[in-house]
């Protein structure tokens, strides 16, 4: 049973005596609703009250909108809510990932790039003080995986660094700098994602480090953040099968399940031999890795009988509902284990002070004064300047002089447009626009997707794009390719790679042997596997026009490269070196 007195609640006698008195007043449906954290369906207040008085969920996530319209949402939820709800957010790169206008400062991968760990504090600092302004009080982040599989683009760009000591000393400084704000932080995805190239979003997830790997390094990364104080833990449905069968002697291979379902990987292991006294809670359970793994009916209650707390989401909430509900009642979930994980939720709650009217909604005026200020831009400046990485540089094309250089090639590569609704990727002009401001005049390659859309379908532009032309007119044409690549994604494919925008399309570097080739990835790190041919490669790590603008500055000599990559970016390949 939860101690609340010890970290990482550390509640005095007043806070402890609001926690007893609220669950000893909770019927039995308010009890299974607090083990929910539910996605916003709707902004209307109407439908808002209905859903709290009906199933009394003890948490929110879903941030979509900017800084008035999610201020409104949290403000409506928590004024209809009995019992203060936790709002969470998944901020990883900063406030952006709470508001359409926050402030982007890096990804984890990028703060991993950089000199020490201040990037990481400013990522934190930022996502904490932008997220706690429109009323989110809990952060699901810091990302704890390691990325020790280039192939693996779910934690690609979330991971910070591919050793556990790394990971450790840059989540550390996250961490702090979300507790400058009111928020509480959760690492994820326990027991750790990294290691294989599969998306539990789409499959089971596995672990498959023996047990003694595991401890040198997931372990390691958890257990040195519970020592510390780590408020809760976000669960993955990923396996641990040598742990499971370790802890479970004779257990079969179909009786493996995910963490999320696997009472010797959280009541035994992470409980137990661990000691994590804080809130645990599920990943996203519309994902594959728990869907395909138990009836609903089954993982609904079992989650919490495991040693989960908190239930991530509903595909039909009266039905999840029903199920979790029917699960204390049968005794699935004994009492025990409710009061514990109620305890726990309301721990939490009241760590933050949520008993407390003052402590709930923050002044709108606190967004004004926060979103987007000029100390967040200052520090994503900052971080562009000290983690923008020089990956390779084979035969010296570097610095381009646009005096010397100045008429370029623009060869963009996007992620494939899954709608009708597409016009284009805005990313494409900024990069255009950048690239003129440091002095280039920019003739822009064709993109399969962008003529179907100005020219319409027809079969003219799949010819169109599989022209090269003649290789002395290119040479005098142009002076140096500049190669971005934008791709993003997740959830559909289980890794991401480099796809070009057609088949045997002209975007292909052939031109990396007729004039001075640069590229650029503006996300993911592992683009070498599919483009070794390129021998100046940069990372800059976003997409937004400061990243873009920095990187520019860089390839152009106006200031050097600080970033450090780590070897998976060349994907385990001899030729991606070359």
């Amino acid at each position: 049973m939860v101690n609340l007195k010890e970290k990482p609640f550390c509640l005095g006698d007043e806070a402890i005596q609001w926690v007893e008195d609220t669950i000893a007043g909770m019927s039995l449906d308010e009890k299974a609703g607090q083990l929910f954290v539910q996605m916003r369906k709707s902004l209307d207040e109407g439908v808002i009250k209905d859903t709290l008085s009906k199933y009394h969920q003890g948490g929110l996530r879903w941030q979509g909108g900017d800084r008035n319209q999610v201020y409104n949402q949290n403000k409506t939820y928590q004024e209809n809510s009995k019992i203060p709800l936790l709002i969470a957010a998944n901020c990883d790169n900063g406030g952006d990932g709470c508001l359409s206008d926050g402030t982007f400062v890096a990804t984890a991968v990028e703060a991993a790039a950089g000199e020490g760990t201040k990037t990481a504090y400013d990522i934190g600092y930022v996502a904490g003080r932008e997220a706690s302004s429109v009323g989110v009080n809990w952060m699901f982040n810091p990302c704890a995986d390691i990325y020790m599989n280039w192939r693996n683009t779910i934690v690609n760009t979330r991971a910070y660094g591919d050793n556990a000591d790394r990971v450790i000393e840059n989540i550390r400084e996250f961490i702090n700098g979300i507790h400058q704000s009111n928020v509480a932080c959760c690492c994820k995805h326990f027991p750790g994602d990294g290691v294989e190239e599969r998306d539990q979003h789409l499959v089971l997830g596995v672990n498959d480090l023996s047990v003694e790997e595991w401890d040198q390094t997931f372990r390691k990364v958890y257990q040195t953040m519970i020592d510390e104080g780590l408020e809760s833990i976000m669960v993955g449905h990923i396996a641990l099968p040598e742990m499971s069968r370790k802890l479970r002697p004779g257990i079969k291979d179909e009786e493996i399940m995910p963490a999320t379902l696997a009472p010797e990987l959280l009541t035994d292991l992470l409980r137990g031999e661990m000691g994590f006294n804080g809130v645990v809670i599920t990943d996203a359970s519309h994902m594959a890795g728990i869907a395909c793994m138990e009836k609903r009916e089954i993982a609904v209650p079992k989650a919490i009988a495991s040693g989960c707390d908190m239930f991530l989401f509903s595909n039909d909430i009266e039905e999840d509902f029903g199920y979790m509900k029917a699960g204390i009642e049968k005794g699935v979930i004994t009492e025990e284990r409710l009061s514990d994980a109620l305890h726990r939720i309301l721990g939490l709650k009241a760590k933050l002070g949520l008993y407390k009217k003052e402590n709930v909604t923050p002044a709108p005026e606190v967004k004004e004064q926060v979103v987007g200020c000029e100390e967040h831009i200052r520090l994503a400046q900052e971080a562009a300047e000290r983690c923008i990485t020089l990956v390779k540089d084979t035969r010296h094309d570097l610095p381009v002089d646009p005096a010397k250089k100045k008429r370029a090639r623009l060869v963009f590569i996007q992620s494939t447009p899954t709608t009708k609704a597409y016009k284009g990727d805005p990313v494409k002009q900024v990069v255009v626009e950048e690239l003129e401001r440091a002095g280039f005049l920019v003739d822009v390659a064709p993109n399969f997707h962008d003529l179907e859309v100005e020219e319409g379908p027809k079969p003219e532009n799949m010819m169109k794009m599989m022209e090269c032309g003649s290789m002395k007119e290119f040479r005098e044409k142009y002076d140096v390719v500049f190669l971005v690549l934008n791709i993003k994604g997740y959830a559909q494919e289980n890794h991401v790679r480099l796809r070009w925008s057609c088949n045997h399309s002209s975007e292909l570097p052939w031109y990396v042997t007729e004039v001075p080739t640069v590229g650029i990835s503006l996300n993911y790190t592992n683009h070498l596997i599919d483009v070794p041919q390129v021998h100046a490669f940069v990372h800059a790590y976003g997409n937004t026009r400061t990243s873009i603008r920095t990187a520019i500055e860089k390839i152009c000599g106006k200031s050097e490269f600080k970033g450090t990559a780590s070897d998976t970016v060349f994907c385990g390949k001899w030729d991606t070196r070359l």
